[in-house]
């Protein structure tokens, strides 16, 4: 993954969210290959922003029937938070 764009994929609007906003942290659903070193990256370079702190995590896909005898999954995904120094916003967050 060389460009930036293709790390972050969607910033996810949640309760939990904006009650980690309060806090100077963002939640992002990210490439499911990428790492905390190229989130940063892309999060300073596209937001102008200087992140302190992020924390990558993998989420599981739900289980699901198709048919009564055939079980599966959803898709699993990855997301992170990012912490942002004190006095850095992301204004598309912005209330």
């Amino acid at each position: 993954m060389t460009y930036l764009e293709d790390i972050l994929l969607e910033p996810m609007v949640s309760e939990k969210g904006w009650k980690l906003q309060e806090e100077n942290k963002y939640v992002f659903k990210i490439h499911h290959k990428a790492n905390k070193v190229q989130v940063k990256r892309a999060v300073e370079t596209l937001f102008k922003v200087r992140v302190t702190k992020v924390w990558v995590m993998n989420r599981l896909g739900k289980p699901r029937r198709r048919k009564i005898w055939q079980a599966g999954r959803t898709q699993g995904w990855k997301k992170a938070i990012v912490q942002l120094a004190k006095d850095n916003r992301i204004e598309i967050y912005s209330k």
